[in-house]
């Protein structure tokens, strides 16, 4: 028997936009980034948002593993939005609740398995993001880059 491995890696764009299709050996993965708004300093409540990532196997594996890197961070709590040198921590959740970050099953965090999904089927895994409120940063754009991992 022949055992086929496909791993494949795009990039989900934090608080920007992005759509990017990846293929290999009959296995395809997309994003959609998470996309934050407009963040107010002075806001009480966190600002939540996101995105998804749509795999589909095309091939007769018997698990998935979905992960996340930390983007531009040292660590995985917090992750970092970027602007120029200044950054603003944020978090990507693999649950609505987001009480679970979202990361490569290291350092305390989970990652997304799927047991049999289904063949040639598009399976779309949602991402939950989340900017803590009360953070007193500079204006401007902030952005981090992490890339998606998909194990097949």
């Amino acid at each position: 028997m022949t055992r086929t491995h496909c791993t494949l890696r795009t990039a989900l764009v934090v608080a920007l936009w992005l759509a990017a299709n990846r293929s290999e050996a009959g296995c395809t993965i997309s994003t959609t980034g998470v996309s934050f708004g407009a963040y107010h300093v002075y806001g009480a409540s966190a600002l939540d948002s996101t995105g998804t990532l749509t795999y589909n196997r095309g091939l007769a594996t018997i698990t998935v593993s979905v992960d996340l890197s930390k983007g531009a961070s040292a660590s995985f709590d917090p992750r970092t939005l970027q602007s120029g040198a200044n950054t603003l921590n944020y978090n990507l959740y693999i649950d609505a609740a987001r009480s679970s970050i979202w990361g490569d099953a290291t350092s305390g965090t989970s990652h997304h398995t799927a047991t049999l999904p289904p063949l040639n089927t598009d399976v779309v895994v949602t991402v939950y993001g989340r900017v803590p409120a009360l953070q007193d940063v500079s204006a401007g754009p902030y952005s981090d880059t992490v890339v998606v991992t998909v194990n097949f």
